[in-house]
């Protein structure tokens, strides 16, 4: 049996249309947010929104709240304190609604070529690396990191492919 991907993918810096292109050209069709709090003041990124507009391309979209990173955690990555971050997001992983989020989260990409989404265009700035890697120890995914580029048109979109150990290539 082949090695499924789990692809992640940051929003920040793109517009709507980019990045769904980008979606599209990487052939995902479940798309797991995990923010908190699913509002962006990007337009067509909260979750209603994005929700739809994912739907009139076939991509499913999933919420997962108990792997968005709390306010405190937010707070700390915002500061530019990485360690205190990846502390607090750490025990937060630990909790019974991460837990439970996060097999609810596996199960569905178990199916599908999914993608965790979230903010911050840099991967290793962002939470859902680590629960792109807590994901990949438990089920052996392969971790594939999309960074949808600003400006391009459907036809010539290109992403940042980082592969997991951080090796970084342009797709296109």
């Amino acid at each position: 049996m082949a090695v499924r991907a789990l692809h992640t993918i940051g929003y920040e810096g793109s517009s709507i249309g980019d990045f769904l292109a980008m979606l599209e050209s990487a052939g995902i069709n479940l798309l797991i947010d995990v923010r908190d709090v699913p509002i962006s003041r990007k337009r067509g990124f909260s979750k209603n929104g994005l929700a739809s507009s994912l739907a009139l391309r076939r991509i499913e979209y999933l919420h997962l709240k108990g792997l968005g990173d709390p306010k405190p955690g937010r707070v700390a990555a915002r500061e530019g304190r990485y360690k205190d971050f990846q502390r607090i997001f750490a025990a937060h992983l630990r909790t019974e609604i991460a837990q439970v989020d996060m097999i609810r989260g596996i199960e569905a990409a178990s199916n599908k070529m999914a993608c965790l989404l979230c903010f911050e265009r840099d991967h290793r700035y962002c939470h859902r690396c680590m629960v792109a890697e807590e994901m990949a120890c438990r089920s052996g995914f392969k971790l594939v990191h999309l960074g949808a580029q600003p400006g391009p048109t459907r036809k010539s979109a290109k992403a940042l492919k980082c592969a997991h150990d951080g090796d970084t290539a342009l797709l296109g």
